[in-house]
């Protein structure tokens, strides 16, 4: 089994897991060692692209934040949220109506509707939770987008927004969809209460989400795995192993003159190399 393999299998281990005991949790001392065991291996072999579902990966990720970290007990929470971090992600919805500014203005159309909605949608159901989950997607995965006053550009022009904006509107928009008749129909209902009522520790979590996975990396990891493979090359003297430091290093963006050892074992690379 390769690598993107057992990392997948791994994930639906750990799904099934809390789908089992869903209302509880067991984010036993072995459960959370299996998750950090599975985030690892994902930064294992920064040659080679790993091969997985983005969502696997936002769900492992999702578990280390809500599940292991918060405490999280609902098993269909996850798989919402997991879900709609999957739909905003994917580079085929990164763009809204028919634009072609790339990512930032994205951001920029997400901000603008959810502040002044277009009322686009078939029924107010679909709206309101869509415009919840616009709130939730902002101010989780990305918080420095908030508080600044836009200027026009491709940051478009809207309001001056901040956390406690898209915290009120979507609550709001999270409980109007709750209340709706046909949140029971889509088996929505408590989902969309949780989201409604804990609507800040969603936010906290899909903040360090962000920071540590999505638009950055758990830079301690990347440092074990730097030191990692350098012992390995001393050990060995396998040059591949030379160069895997070398690139984790690079990730950091560590000064090769400050890693002096990088370079001198060696013996005649260059001092900038990294």
């Amino acid at each position: 089994m390769v690598q993107s393999e057992r990392i997948a299998a791994g994930v639906a281990e750990l799904r099934e897991t809390i789908r089992a005991n869903d209302g509880e949790n067991v984010a036993t001392w072995s459960f959370e060692r299996r998750v950090d065991e599975l985030i690892s291996a994902f930064y294992d072999d920064i040659d080679t692209l790993i091969t997985l579902r983005l969502g696997d990966i936002l769900d492992l990720f999702l578990i280390k934040v809500l599940y292991v970290k918060r405490r999280s007990r609902d098993y269909a929470t996850l798989e919402y949220l997991g879900r709609m971090l999957e739909r905003y992600l994917r580079a085929s919805e990164l763009i809204l109506g028919g634009k072609s500014r790339g990512f930032t203005a994205y951001l920029s159309d997400l901000m603008e509707e959810t502040a002044h909605p277009s009322g686009a949608f078939q029924n107010l159901f679909e709206a309101y939770r869509k415009y919840g989950d616009n709130a939730l997607f902002i101010a989780g995965i990305f918080p420095a987008s908030l508080g600044r006053r836009r200027r026009g550009g491709w940051l478009g022009g809207a309001p001056f927004v901040d956390r406690s904006y898209f915290t009120t509107m979507g609550r709001r928009y999270y409980e109007l969809a709750a209340n709706h008749e046909l949140a029971e129909w889509a088996q929505l209902r408590d989902t969309l209460l949780r989201l409604a009522r804990y609507f800040d520790v969603y936010v906290d979590a899909l903040n360090e989400m962000s920071a540590r996975y999505v638009m950055g990396m758990d830079m301690r990891i990347i440092a074990d795995k730097m030191l990692d493979a350098f012992n390995r090359y001393r050990r060995t003297r396998d040059p591949r192993e030379l160069e895997l430091a070398r690139k984790y290093a690079a990730l950091m963006k560590l000064d090769a003159r400050q890693w002096p050892a990088l370079d001198a074992v060696a013996g005649a690379a260059p001092a900038d190399a990294l």
